[in-house]
């Protein structure tokens, strides 16, 4: 079983929800009954950071059998992981763990959706999800996003070369050709990516040379306007990447990838309503029907 994060930083999400012990657990004088926990999806949904909540359960002293893999399209009551051991252990793991899986599979079901809705438009088309997650949890966005289909579009800073107008506005009168060329020589092995927010920046953009322009709140109609002026620049040996930014989401995904977008960039799936997990908790040797739900 492979997680997304270390033990040590899957622990400290325990211990942070259990620092000092499990005080109910401990004064009702439960902890060594032994007993069973199942998690199932209590709606449709793609799973994501399964792998890393059964980790937790597993830390926690119990015994995890996996019934489904991040990226799975589960239906409504399909099972996703059950857990055996003392009533200490599963207690103490339970919520921490069906929080994991909520929060992360609903950003997985929201880009699968963006996804979806881009692909049945054009079968060809990519989508990126931003760095604009949550600080600290880099690692769970970056997994819930492959696990609904989509890449990142940076990790961070240190990774990519991309060109805001906020980076231009330090540079002066300096001519975009010319800040192109210092890219190329700083950064030989990089694609150049700028940001620009009107048509005209973005032709003039395709002029200077850059590899990826991001289209920054441009309409579907912009971005077909511009696919076609660049497509009929013929001094060019190869158009740019036209990447369609700011506000993407499910609902106008298809209009996009049929303007001809070749990229969709959104933070749309961070904003996510986490996905209902239904947990059942009892005694073993009682019988599926006795199950306690909890919420």
């Amino acid at each position: 079983m492979v997680t997304v994060a270390s033990r040590a930083e899957l622990e400290r999400l325990l211990e942070d929800d259990v620092p000092h012990g499990d005080l109910t657990t401990e004064a009702l004088g439960i902890g060594a009954v032994s007993g069973v926990m199942r998690f199932s999806a209590r709606a449709p949904m793609v799973l994501a950071l399964v792998e890393d909540a059964a980790a937790i359960i597993e830390f926690a002293g119990a015994s995890v059998e996996l019934l489904a893999s991040s990226g799975a399209a589960l239906v409504q009551g399909a099972p996703i992981l059950e857990a055996r051991g003392p009533a200490a252990a599963l207690l103490r793991s339970w919520k921490v763990a069906q929080t994991l899986i909520e929060i992360w599979s609903g950003v997985a079901t929201e880009t699968r959706a963006i996804v979806d809705a881009a692909r049945a438009a054009s079968p060809r088309i990519a989508v990126a999800c931003t760095r604009k997650n949550i600080p600290g949890t880099k690692r769970f966005a970056a997994a819930a996003v492959k696990a609904g289909g989509a890449v990142m579009h940076r990790l961070g800073l240190s990774e990519t070369v991309l060109v805001f107008p906020e980076h231009r506005a330090f540079l002066g009168d300096v001519p975009l050709f010319q800040v192109v060329e210092r890219l190329r020589v700083s950064a030989p092995e990089k694609k150049i990516v700028i940001e620009v927010t009107t048509k005209e920046g973005a032709l003039a953009a395709a002029v200077a040379g850059l590899d990826v322009i991001q289209a920054e709140k441009f309409t579907p109609d912009d971005i077909a306007s511009l696919v076609q002026r660049i497509a009929a620049m013929a001094y060019r040996s190869t158009r740019p990447i036209i990447a369609a930014a700011g506000g993407v989401n499910a609902g106008n995904a298809a209009a996009y990838a049929r303007a001809g977008a070749d990229l969709l960039v959104t933070s749309a799936p961070y904003l996510a309503k986490p996905n209902d997990v239904q947990v059942r908790i009892a005694a073993a040797g009682v019988k599926a029907p006795g199950l306690i739900e909890v919420a």
